[in-house]
């Protein structure tokens, strides 16, 4: 099972990159936190603080990710080449 799909990019989310060090991702629907947050450890080499999760009105699972202190937001966006 791919647990991470893709990243989302809006303003909004831009914003929780900029200023609150989180990423936000569209992940598989039976995915849960703890699942989430290995993904994303082990896919982009940071560590994960907390994971909320909601369910979209389109149906889909969108996972915001905080990273810790010592990992910054923008560098993992900018390797994965959004930016």
């Amino acid at each position: 099972m791919n647990i991470l799909h893709y990243p989302v990019i809006t303003e909004k989310t831009m914003d929780a990159i900029d200023f609150h060090n989180k990423l936000v991702f569209i992940v598989d629907l039976r995915a849960s936190k703890p699942e989430i947050r290995k993904a994303v450890e082990e896919q982009y080499e940071v560590s994960v603080t907390k994971v909320n999760t909601q369910i979209t009105m389109k149906g889909t699972k969108k996972a915001t990710v905080q990273l810790s202190d010592e990992d910054d937001a923008q560098d993992v966006i900018s390797r994965v080449g959004v930016i």
